[in-house]
C-alpha cells in the first residue's frame, strides 16, 4: 500500500492506495490559502493518520508515501522552490512532513502527478508519451515521455500554464502578462464571466450570478446549455484561449495524446469537442496524424494514485530524518 497526497491552490486530498492502483481511504480539507506551509503540513499528517485509521492500516504497512504540489519542486531534496499559486517559495517539505510521518517520501508537482496517474491506469494508459492538462485553479501540465516523467535537467520544466499566448495581456499570478494560465485556467473562466454578465446584464449568464452570488464551471456551462448568447459567447472565447496552449504544445511535442484534466473536465465532450475543433484548424502541420485527445479518466484521483506510484518513476526520493 502507498499514499498518495495533492496538495491543490484551493483542497488537499489524501488518500491510502491500494497495489493494483485502487483507493481505499481518502480524505480532504480546504487549504486555506495564505497559511505557514507548517500549518498546512500539519494538517496533511493528520490526514495520512486518518486515511490509515479509517483502512484499519498502520504506518509501517505503507511502503511510500508521495505528494504532489504546485510549483517547482525540487525532487531529490524534497522541497518545494516555487509555487506562486500558493504562495510557497523554498519550503522544505519533506523534512517538515517527516517530523510527523517518518517514511520514504517522494515529491512532484502536481500536474507530473496527475499525467503519471492517467500513464498508470486513465486516459493514457498504453501510450508512450502523452501530456496531461489540467485546468483548476491555474493551468498545470505533465509530461511522460517514455513511460518517465519529464522534468528537465533542473526539475523545472512542464511549467506550461505560463507560457505566454496573449502578448501584455492579463497579469500572471508569477509576475508576467498573458500567460495561459491567466486565460484557461477556471479563475480566468470566472473572471471572464463576471466581465460579460455585466457586459450583457439581462443574459441568463448575469441572472446566474445574482442567483448563485458566485460563478464556478458548472453554474457557467448550465447556462449555456440553455442556450444563454452570453453564456455561448463566454464559453466559444475559453475553448479558443485553451486550445491556443494545446496547439503550442502539439507543435512543440507531438505527443502520442493530450489528456485533459481538472474540475471542469467533468463537462466531458461539451468541453473536448469544441476545442479538438480548434485545435484541428491550428495546428502548425495538417498533414501529419494529430494526437488523440481524450478527458481525463481519473478525475480527481489522478494526482493522488500518480503521487502514490512517484516511487519507481523517479530516480530520486528524499530521505531526510529517516
Amino acid at each position: 500500500m502507498r499514499i498518495g497526497v495533492d496538495i491543490g491552490g484551493t483542497k488537499v486530498s489524501c488518500a491510502l492506495v491500494g497495489e493494483d492502483k485502487t483507493i481505499l481511504s481518502k480524505v480532504s480539507f480546504d487549504t486555506k490559502g495564505g497559511r505557514p506551509y507548517t500549518e498546512v503540513l500539519r494538517d496533511v499528517a493528520n490526514s495520512i493518520y486518518s486515511v490509515l485509521d479509517e483502512a484499519g492500516c498502520r504506518l509501517d504497512e505503507v511502503e511510500a508515501v508521495g505528494l504532489g504540489c504546485p510549483g517547482i519542486l525540487n525532487q531529490e531534496k524534497g522541497e518545494v522552490i516555487y509555487s506562486n499559486n500558493i504562495a510557497w517559495e523554498n519550503v522544505p517539505l519533506v523534512k517538515t512532513l517527516q517530523k510527523d510521518v517518518p517514511k520514504e517520501i517522494y515529491v512532484d508537482n502536481d500536474a507530473n502527478c496527475a499525467a503519471l496517474g492517467e500513464y498508470l491506469c486513465g486516459a493514457s494508459q498504453g501510450t508512450n508519451s502523452s501530456v496531461t492538462v489540467t485546468l483548476g485553479t491555474g493551468v498545470g501540465g505533465g509530461i511522460i515521455l517514455g513511460g518517465r516523467i519529464h522534468s528537465g535537467f533542473n526539475s523545472a520544466a512542464n511549467a506550461i500554464g505560463h507560457m505566454v499566448i496573449v502578448s501584455g495581456g492579463e497579469p500572471c499570478t508569477c509576475g508576467r502578462k498573458g500567460c495561459w494560465e491567466s486565460y484557461a485556467s477556471i479563475t480566468a473562466l470566472v473572471r471572464m464571466a463576471e466581465e460579460m454578465a455585466e457586459q450583457f446584464p439581462n443574459s441568463l449568464l448575469a441572472e446566474v450570478k445574482r442567483r448563485s452570488g458566485q460563478f464556478n464551471g458548472k453554474n457557467i456551462f448550465d447556462a449555456a446549455r440553455q442556450s444563454d448568447a452570453a453564456a455561448l459567447k463566454l464559453l466559444d472565447r475559453y475553448y479558443y484561449f485553451v486550445s491556443e496552449g494545446i496547439i503550442d504544445i502539439i507543435n512543440v511535442l507531438q505527443p502520442e495524446m493530450i489528456v485533459i484534466g481538472g474540475g471542469i473536465s467533468g463537462e466531458g465532450d461539451d468541453l473536448l469537442q469544441p476545442i479538438m475543433a480548434n485545435v484541428k484548424k491550428g495546428v502548425y502541420c495538417k498533414q501529419v496524424p494529430l494526437p488523440q485527445m481524450a478527458i481525463a479518466k481519473l478525475n480527481n484521483d489522478a494526482g493522488i494514485i500518480g503521487a502514490a506510484y512517484l516511487k519507481g518513476y523517479q530516480a530520486t526520493a528524499a530521505k531526510q530524518g529517516i
